[in-house]
């Protein structure tokens, strides 16, 4: 049998996986608090949203203290490659080298930047041998 796919996350959702990626099991209020500091985000909508996300499969809830504890079912990097496997299905035809020329075009590169894609590209080229 397949494995499910995750559902992709909404904005706010993606926002709230970041404070769990970042801070690790967290409760309502610990995320409430975190992306306050970013943006006015009301108490009872993090809460709702926590909800949905446990239903989606999203995060995980742990029910055995009195707060719950809320954790990313995932890794940061498994979200990422599902997102952008998404991404370069439905906007590039399925061809990372059009992501990846896009992407590059499209904004100013640093050299630290260049020289962390010029090493992936040597290391894939490397492993193609």
């Amino acid at each position: 049998m397949a494995e499910r796919t995750t559902p992709r996350p909404t904005d706010s959702e993606l926002g709230i996986l970041r404070v769990l990626w970042q801070r690790g099991p967290s409760t309502v209020r610990d995320v409430f608090d975190d992306l306050n500091q970013r943006s006015a985000t009301g108490y009872t909508t993090v809460l709702k949203l926590l909800q949905i996300m446990t239903e989606k499969g999203l995060v995980t809830r742990d029910e055995s203290e009195r707060a719950h504890v809320y954790s990313s079912r995932h890794s940061e990097q498994k979200t990422q490659r599902q997102l952008l496997t998404d991404l370069v299905d439905r906007a590039f035809g399925g061809s990372s080298a059009k992501l990846v020329m896009q992407a590059l075009s499209g904004r100013k590169t640093s050299s630290d930047e260049l020289n962390a894609i010029r090493e992936v590209l040597d290391r894939i080229e490397e492993e193609a041998k």
